[in-house]
This record gives structure tokens, sequence and C-alpha cells, in this order.
């Protein structure tokens, strides 16, 4: 018999649980109907099917991270920013491997369009790093070296890849702030490189 009260949001909760458990790659419908003790015929009444489910996971870690990361560089800004949104977010991937590798997936542009926790990441993401006078395309070029340090860095410690000596949370301080130093100190792009035209 079916339980009362399965909804999407209990679902994703339900399967975002799991994913922290067994990994995001082993989240399946037949082993989230087993959770509830229920058909996996059941859940199909409130996801769609497996990629729906995973897409729900996704944007509920998302929304759990940036909370974290909000309140994190909340009355900040430069490198104290910076630094408390690293940290944040480095502590969210290691408590939560299978809610973070949710946030990797690609999610349908319309879907992080209409999402509230996409749009306050990037609101805060880029407004971290317009403090550090930079504009487009500056920004997105930023926002791609923060986000593959980070997401290395973190899918590296996690799996025990790094066998030096060295303290990973030591050299995780270092690479924060040599981003600190680029992006200081960015090489901005030239807008237009052909010659000005002098009028005749």
């Amino acid at each position: 018999m079916a339980r009362a009260g399965l909804t999407a949001d209990r679902l994703a909760a339900a399967a975002a649980e799991l994913a922290d458990e067994v990994g995001f790659d082993q989240v399946s419908l037949s082993a989230l109907a087993r959770r509830f003790g229920v058909k996996d015929a059941s859940l199909y009444s409130h996801v769609r099917n497996l990629q729906d489910l995973r897409t729900r996971v996704a944007l509920l870690a998302g929304g759990e991270m940036i909370d974290r990361i909000a309140a994190a560089v909340a009355g900040r800004a430069g490198k104290d920013a910076l630094v408390a949104f690293a940290d944040a977010y480095r502590a969210y991937a290691l408590q939560h491997p299978g809610r973070y590798a949710a946030t990797q997936i690609r999610i349908d542009p319309s879907l992080v369009a209409d999402s509230p926790a996409m749009r306050r990441t990037a609101e805060i993401t880029y407004g971290m790093l317009r403090a550090y006078g930079l504009d487009e395309p500056d920004l997105t070029d930023a926002v791609r070296l923060l986000r593959s340090t980070f997401h290395g860095y973190c899918s590296l410690e996690s799996t025990g890849a790094f066998g030096a000596p060295r303290g990973v949370s030591e050299s995780w301080e270092r690479a924060v702030d040599a981003l600190h130093v680029a992006l200081a100190n960015w090489p901005r792009e030239e807008r237009d490189r052909r010659p000005a035209r002098l009028s005749p």
C-alpha cells in the first residue's frame, strides 16, 4: 500500500539524502520507491522520470548551497568575501557529496531561469566578483576560473587524491589566496584592438 503524503518535494529531499549515502549516480526511482515502501509506479504521480527527479535534487542542493554561501559572505567584500565564499562551498561539497554531485549536472536553461536559487547564485557570485572591478566578459571568465578551481579541488580532496604530507586545508587556503591575487590583478581583455580611425 502506498504511503500517504508523498509529494515531489518530499521525494526530492529523500533522493538527496540517498545521494549522500550511496552516491548521486546510484539514485534511482526503484531505490527511492524501496525507501518509501511503495512500488515504482507510485512515484510517477509526483515525478515524470529519473531525469526529473535528478533535476529536482540538483535545484534543492543548489538552494541549500547558496543559502550557506550567502550567510557566509554577508557583510563581507573583497578577499574576505572570497574566502568566506570558498570555505562555504568546500564545506558543503565535503559534507554532502551526493547533493554536491547533483549541483554539477546540466539543467535545462529554462528551469535555471525560473529557479530563485539559481538566480541568487548568479547574483551573489557576480556581485562578489564585481567588487574586484570586473565587467563582462571578464566576469564570466572569472566565474569559470573559480568554479573549476573549487570543483577540481573538492573533487580530488573527497576521493583522497592528495597524497603529499602537506595538509589539504593549508593548500586550500593558499589556493584561495592565489585566486584573490589573480582577481585583484586580472588581465583585462582589450575590447577593441583595431587602430582608431582619424577623421578626414
